[in-house]
This record gives C-alpha cells, sequence and structure tokens, in this order.
C-alpha cells in the first residue's frame, strides 16, 4: 500500500501540470513492479481531441516505450475515477490492476455509474483500488473548476 501512495503522489504532479496548462486536472502513470513505464495527464485541450485523457494518452505512450499493447503485471495509477472509453480501453490492454484516487459521479466506469473494469461478460477483469489520496485529488478538482467557473 506504501507503493500506492507514492505512485498517486506522482499522478497529481501530472495532474497538477495539467492544471497549470489549463487542462482538467488528471494525471496517470504505468508501472510495472518498482518501474515507471509511462506517464501523462490530460491534454484535451492542447490537442483539441476528446480522447487525450490521460489513460489514453499513458498507454499510448507505454506502448510505443515497450512494443506491445499487453501490459500484464502492471498498476495504472490515475488521479480520477475512468470513464467508459479509458475504462475500456484498460480492459482491452490486458492491465490487471488499477488504482485511482477520487470518484468521478459523472462519468465514473470502475464502480460509480458503470464497472466496465469489472464486468464478468467481459474477457478481462481488474483488480480495483480506490480512494488513494482521494481528498487531495478531489480538492485539486474542486479549485480547477471553482477558477474556471470565476473566469466566465
Amino acid at each position: 500500500m506504501d507503493n500506492d501512495f507514492f505512485w498517486m503522489g506522482q499522478a497529481l504532479k501530472l495532474a497538477q501540470q495539467a492544471g497549470e496548462k489549463g487542462e482538467v486536472p488528471v494525471g496517470a502513470l504505468l508501472v510495472r513492479g518498482e518501474v515507471l513505464i509511462a506517464e501523462a495527464f490530460n491534454l484535451r485541450e492542447a490537442h483539441g481531441s476528446p480522447i487525450a485523457h490521460a489513460e489514453m494518452l499513458v498507454l499510448q505512450a507505454a506502448s510505443e516505450k515497450i512494443g506491445n499493447w499487453r501490459f500484464v503485471d502492471t498498476t495504472l495509477y490515475v488521479t480520477l475515477e475512468p470513464c467508459p472509453m479509458c475504462a475500456g480501453a484498460i480492459v482491452l490492454a490486458r492491465i490487471p490492476r488499477v488504482v485511482y484516487a477520487t470518484t468521478d459521479p459523472k462519468s465514473g466506469a470502475a464502480g460509480t455509474l458503470y464497472n466496465i473494469l469489472q464486468d464478468e461478460r467481459l474477457n478481462h477483469r481488474v483488480e480495483l483500488v480506490s480512494g488513494v489520496l482521494a481528498e487531495e485529488s478531489g480538492a485539486l478538482l474542486k479549485s480547477f473548476f471553482r477558477q474556471r467557473r470565476n473566469k466566465v
């Protein structure tokens, strides 16, 4: 569990970078054992793309780095519960374990609205750990959206 707090802390640093760039502050990283494979944060605004979520970008970077689309023996750390798109990609990538910080009541697909990651109808299910540094991640998100509302 100590490793989960360490890696989630790193993901939160990435989320902060996203927020500083005007992106929704979500960070993600993929780890195998003690080795960081790839890291990313949201870049939807910068890329002008609806699929430039932190999870999608970290999966792309990891597959380019290791030359494979299967991520067995890895853990994905993400500061916000994955959405349906990202959850689907996680299942397809065969990631065995996902640790996320805070739930997403509007589009969470790891137990809040849906549970794609553990759906028994699919050929792969993911071990889930939630709530790691949830307060810190939630505060970062709330602050970001509060600032956005104040600019309007």
